[in-house]
């Protein structure tokens, strides 16, 4: 028994054996949408993902990955990797970042904690920063939220406020940031008008400014930090409307991509550096792209970069980045959800030894997300985490192959030496969805596919089992549409790339030679959703999921 009265040790299954390896692999960014053109998936040659959906019709279905499913406020808001993984591996549904935000803010309840009382110490003299995605696409960040914020520090004492944006065109159409930044200034005026001090400070894209993650490229953070904290950029423009339409007259421009800027004076200096005494709050509600800001920020012994000084400033966030072992940042201003007794410690209790595995852009994804926004191991003695560099230096579509097939051969490797659950992450479909190349796209769904079909051998070869789902939607779907589906126009006639995800379901198909006789999927749980996928894979190791996770979407029917 735990401290906590219950036990960790769950009870045998009584039809399915003990002893199976199971092998999870999450394909991200790859939901099922109807075929045409636009859907890479269906375009792409992928025999071992359509050997999957045209095989047992009832070891193959759909599940949902967006909206309340997955804890977040609406059903038109679409999935992410961070839910989705938090969904995948803490078998429960949490209320996410988003929907917490949400809450607080209209409460008042942000502005009464510990957090926002800390960074109220430097209203009076100090200048209160707000870093982040200006973005209405609500996976990282949302742009009425900060709206809120906005209007909520100026009453609560802030008096001199400075915005450093990152533009989106990810989450987002590209091409849409000229009206956010419209839509900040308008707000930030408005704020002026009662006597505040408020203007955007700096920005840039969030791809080559700020918003790196898992340390995969710190020269990202460096440029946001020179602009942020420095005051200093390549480029300097009176106000950031000019900014962003002057950076997008470039052929190649794209809003993801855009070069650090800062908004300097009449005189030529910035008007917004983050110096000594000052607050800073990250206002992405999600964790993965914020956390190498947040140790650059707060680390005394931060050597990743030359910061040139450290200043002592208050650093808060919107949520908690981490609340394992890195407890990072210190401060935040909503307090994060509390996902306990995920499936992986489950695993880790039951004798059941552990390897997850993929690429650095996604590697936080199978570990640090999968297991409840929780750095490090469970118990090192029963897992082994493996991360594979990702390219770096270039966009993903000059490499939509990326790490595919060497992730399978590391499982592969996991395999021979005895574990008995691999899980890995697939990233092509979505980082190269995510550039709105639609050829790149199709060539990474097929590098997937074919990494499935060599983890489906290997599964082959030790009689094993496997789960192969997906996280959320993007590839199936390269295109924004009208409310009749039909592909829409820009004003020059050219198709609109959509880089988004997406609100389609994603598939899950389980088969192997070590699936018992008997097993399928049930028919009562029409509406199952990615929280449901843990309780499944316990039965498949052989044991019963706890009571309070959603139920299991299997069944065992004698023959």
């Amino acid at each position: 028994m735990s401290s906590s009265g219950f036990s960790w040790e769950l009870a045998v299954h009584p039809k399915l054996p003990k002893g199976k390896t199971v092998a999870v692999v999450v394909l991200d960014g790859w939901g099922e949408a109807d075929p045409d053109r636009y859907n890479c998936i269906h375009v792409a040659k992928t025999p071992t993902m359509d050997s999957l959906r045209n095989g047992a019709p009832e070891r193959w279905r759909l599940v949902r990955a967006h909206g309340t499913a997955v804890g977040l406020p609406t059903e038109d808001d679409m999935g992410n990797s961070e839910v989705g993984h938090n969904a995948l591996g803490a078998g429960r549904i949490y209320a996410q970042g988003a929907k917490l935000v949400d809450l607080a803010l209209a409460s008042g309840k942000i502005y009464e904690g510990e957090g926002f009382n800390y960074i109220k110490e430097c209203f009076e003299q100090g200048t209160l920063h707000l870093i982040g995605l200006l973005s209405d696409g609500g996976v990282h960040s949302r742009l009425d939220q900060l709206q809120l914020l906005l209007k909520g520090a100026s009453e609560h004492g802030a008096k001199r406020i400075r915005v450093h944006i990152l533009t989106d065109g990810r989450d987002v159409l590209d091409g849409s940031s000229v009206g956010f930044v419209e839509t900040l200034e308008n707000t930030l005026l408005q704020l002026r008008e009662k006597g505040i001090d408020a203007q955007i400070a700096s920005g840039g894209g969030r791809m080559y400014v700020t918003m790196d993650r898992y340390e995969n490229d710190w020269s990202v953070v460096k440029r946001g930090w020179d602009a942020q904290v420095l005051g200093e950029a390549p480029f300097k423009f009176r106000n950031a409307i000019e900014a962003v339409k002057e950076l997008r007259k470039d052929p190649k421009a794209n809003d993801q991509y855009l070069p650090p800027f800062v908004i300097v004076d009449e005189n030529g200096k910035a008007v917004g550096p983050i110096v000594d005494g000052d607050a800073v709050v990250t206002f992405n509600f999600r964790a993965d792209r914020m956390t190498m800001l947040a140790k650059a920020l707060e680390y005394e012994d931060f050597d990743k970069f030359d910061r040139s000084f450290v200043f002592q400033s208050s650093i808060c966030r919107m949520l908690q980045y981490d609340n394992g072992d890195l407890k990072l940042p210190s401060h935040y201003l909503v307090s994060p959800p509390e996902i306990e007794r995920t499936s992986g410690e489950y695993l880790v209790h039951n004798d059941i030894r552990t390897f997850a595995c993929s690429e650095t852009v996604k590697f936080g994804h199978v570990t640090f997300f999968w297991n409840g926004n929780r750095s490090g191991y469970f118990d090192a003695s029963m897992e082994e985490y493996v991360e594979i560099p990702s390219d770096s230096g270039i966009t993903f579509n000059v490499q939509p192959k990326m790490k595919a097939l060497e992730i399978a051969l590391q499982l592969y490797g996991s395999l021979l030496n005895f574990y008995f659950q691999v899980r890995v992450n697939l990233p092509n479909g979505d980082m190269v969805g995510h550039t709105g190349d639609i050829e790149a796209t199709v060539v990474a769904c097929e590098a997937a596919d074919k990494a499935v079909k060599m983890i489906l051998d290997a599964i082959e070869e030790v009689g094993g089992i496997y789960v192969v789902t997906a996280d959320h939607g993007n590839a199936e779907d390269m295109v924004k549409r009208d409310k009749s589906g039909k592909p829409q126009l820009d004003k020059s006639g050219n198709i609109q790339i959509l880089t988004s995800h997406t609100l389609q379901p994603v598939p899950i198909a389980i088969g192997g030679p070590g699936l018992a006789p008997g097993v399928r999927f049930r028919k009562d749980v029409p509406n199952g959703g990615l929280a449901n996928v843990a309780a499944t894979i316990m039965n498949l190791h052989g044991i019963e999921a706890p009571s309070d996770y959603e139920t299991t979407l299997i069944e065992v029917v004698d023959n």
